[in-house]
């Protein structure tokens, strides 16, 4: 496949080889290029011999360079092509949760093998065909992996996908070339817990130091799955019952192989009513963006900035923190560590329910505007209100529910910010106004 170039970086080591916005992309030393997967593979030589069109002329460009630095093209769309979508109708799937009426993008399903190399998206493998494979093993690709269960039949059940089975195989395949897989499992009571998450931990644990994490992640279920497959949300005699049998495969694994290699996600201790582990535990929490050691994470760093923090005495604070029903104890006992040593500063922490999605659904990433503006409208919010960038588009101001936080400011009537998964940004933002940021 032919890529246009739409432009160039000035004075990148194409322009200086006389390589034209304009030009087709054929082939990079002499390997057609499908994808930026192609590009970057075969673009890494520090001599690159671009095959072009230009009009109806074919054309050679000899770029010289350093080892992999990047050429400087620029073309309309970062893959190169279209980014690949799910064939799957797993059961527990969350974008068929969603109500009508939210964003387009948050309706498409992405089970893109290219952006789980290059941005850590977990893809089931359902989509790959065993050419796909081939080239990762070629280019040394590491990838995260949607897996939920090592039985063939099973899987195939829980994605509604024929051939979700025997794309197990792949697992196999990456682990006999050595490639580098971390694994994730979303876990359904009645369904692939119990003896089948045994077995999935007992065949994972197999392919170490290939596999090198797990992630068990607790289904999420909202109120709107009309005519969806039925399923049941954990308890806490549930959590505990999944938690005993990480546990012991964690003992396991640590005695093996030296790593616990499994890990639970945050929001499964919340529902076990169980404490945190503490951070040493996390190892060097390779499954953080997966939920997993994030409150563990943040309270550490809160506490350690805390010790050495002078918090200035004559500055006054008035604020509000908003989060979900599950973080809304954890966050209240961190913003206490402050207020009960300085009375100058004070904060109200506001746990909201969430009723767009279901009251089960409790994390405060899945919050929606209009649910913050129904608990909050009329409260003494102080002069700031400060949210989880969780809660919004990436790069962007808009809630799950299309409000931006001008709208929600001009509805509250107080100015909000936002605040990254920091234990330090946190505490920051608690004892400083904006005058206090970086």
């Amino acid at each position: 496949m032919a890529v246009k170039i739409k432009a160039l970086q000035e004075a990148s080591p194409a322009d200086s080889a006389g390589v034209r916005a304009g030009d087709i992309l054929v082939s990079i030393n002499g390997q057609a290029i499908s994808d930026v997967l192609d590009y970057m593979f075969y673009s890494s030589e520090e001599e690159a011999c671009l095959s072009l069109i230009r009009g109806e002329e074919e054309i050679l460009a000899v770029v010289k360079k350093s080892e992999y630095e990047d050429l400087g093209l620029i073309f309309d769309s970062f893959l190169l092509d279209e980014k690949q979508s799910c064939n799957n109708n797993c059961v527990f799937c969350f974008i068929d949760q969603n109500p009508a009426g939210m964003r387009e993008t948050i309706y498409f399903k992405d089970d893109d093998a290219r952006l789980s190399f290059l941005q850590g998206n977990y893809v089931t493998l359902n989509g790959l065909d065993s050419s796909d494979i081939d080239r990762m093993i070629k280019m040394r690709l590491s990838i995260n992996i949607s897996v939920h269960t090592t039985n063939p039949a099973l899987r195939c059940r829980m994605m509604n996908n024929r051939f979700a089975g025997e794309k197990l195989n792949y697992l196999n395949r990456l682990f006999n070339s050595e490639i580098k897989m971390n694994c994730q499992i979303v876990l359904c009571p009645g369904l692939n817990d119990g003896d089948e998450l045994v077995r999935t931990l007992t065949d994972l644990g197999g392919m170490y130091p290939a596999v090198q994490s797990i992630a068990v992640v607790p289904v999420g279920l909202t109120k709107h799955r009309n005519d969806l497959y039925e399923l049941t949300g954990f308890d806490e005699h549930s959590a505990k019952s999944a938690l005993k049998t990480i546990e012991r495969f964690q003992k396991l694994f640590l005695s093996e192989y030296g790593t616990r290699l499994v890990f639970a996600a945050d929001e499964l201790y919340l529902k076990a009513n169980l404490p945190f582990p503490k951070g040493r535990f996390y190892e060097d929490y390779c499954q953080f963006d997966n939920g997993v050691g994030m409150a563990r994470s943040l309270m550490d760093e809160f506490k350690d900035e805390l010790k050495k923090t002078v918090i200035d005495k004559s500055v006054k604070r008035n604020i509000s923190v908003v989060t979900g029903m599950a973080a809304g104890d954890f966050i209240t006992k961190l913003t206490s560590m402050v207020t009960r040593k300085r009375k100058n500063i004070k904060c109200r922490v506001f746990k909201v329910t969430n009723h767009f999605f279901g009251e089960t659904v409790t994390v405060a990433g899945l919050l929606t505007a209009q649910d913050m503006i129904a608990r909050l409208e009329g409260q003494d919010l102080g002069t700031e209100l400060l949210i989880s960038e969780a809660m919004l588009k990436k790069d962007c101001s808009l809630f799950l529910d299309g409000y931006t936080i001008a709208e929600v400011e001009e509805r509250l009537k107080v100015k909000i910010r936002t605040v990254p998964n920091s234990g330090r940004e946190f505490l920051k933002m608690l004892i400083a106004g904006e005058e206090g940021k970086n």
